[in-house]
């Protein structure tokens, strides 16, 4: 009797600690869905807030990502980049809050013309690298889900191979033969030289011929006077 007793005792045990441990697996199943469903969740106010609150970062980036204009020609060289530091930390910052907050702003939570903001402000987080990664493989997530865009994606991608020191996938960012030509090239080279404009093409890039010549052209046009002193009339395009 008694061992019976046990036995029962040690099933009925088993039975309440495999229904505790079925509880406790709902339990967590439901609190990882709220966490998740939770972060998603966009209100039309918060929304709103945030698109005009990312059009505004965007505007103050210009300035810093930019040569000195305006009232900022009268800035020394360490004024200046304190400045710019500021800009691009405080951005940061904030973009942080709004990733943790709501995850990756893609179509779906911010519009288009929202997403590419955010895209461009994390573009210009060049002092965190970390963060760049971060958000670069959620972006490659919404891309393929066409919450992104493919072009953009390729200059952040590349804009991380910079920042590590290594060689790009597509060639969207450029250096200069400033004391020259003024001719653009890739910046540290390209993993790919020969499949480079295939590659390109898939991510809605044109040709990189095309798009050096692009560059190059506008560098010209902004250095136009000191070119011309240099005897160099014409921007120097790849054929």
């Amino acid at each position: 009797m008694i061992k019976f007793n046990f036995v029962l005792s040690t099933f009925n045990v088993l039975r309440f600690s495999k229904m505790f441990l079925k509880i406790l697996s709902l339990s967590c199943y439901v609190i990882i869905l709220f966490s998740c469903s939770s972060k998603m969740y966009l209100s039309e106010s918060n929304r709103q807030s945030i698109k005009s609150e990312l059009l505004n970062m965007v505007e103050t980036d210009q300035i810093a990502a930019n040569p000195r204009q305006g009232k900022y020609k009268s800035y020394n060289t360490d004024k200046w980049k304190a400045f710019k530091d500021s800009v691009f930390t405080s951005h940061k910052q904030k973009l942080e809050i709004y990733y943790k907050k709501y995850g990756f702003l893609g179509f779906d939570k911010v519009g288009k013309e929202g997403s590419k903001h955010f895209w461009l402000l994390v573009q210009h987080c060049d002092e965190f690298p970390s963060f760049q990664k971060r958000i670069l493989k959620d972006m490659d997530k919404e891309v393929r889900k066409e919450n992104a865009l493919s072009q953009d994606f390729a200059y952040l991608y590349d804009r991380v191979q910079i920042n590590s020191n290594k060689k790009q996938k597509f060639g969207t960012q450029v250096e200069y033969e400033f004391e020259t030509t003024g001719r653009a090239f890739p910046k540290n080279g390209l993993v790919d030289s020969v499949n480079i404009d295939a590659i390109r093409s898939k991510y809605g890039l044109s040709s990189l011929k095309d798009y050096l010549n692009l560059m190059t052209t506008m560098h010209f046009e902004m250095n136009k006077d000191r070119y011309i002193k240099m005897g160099i009339n014409s921007p120097n395009l790849y054929h």
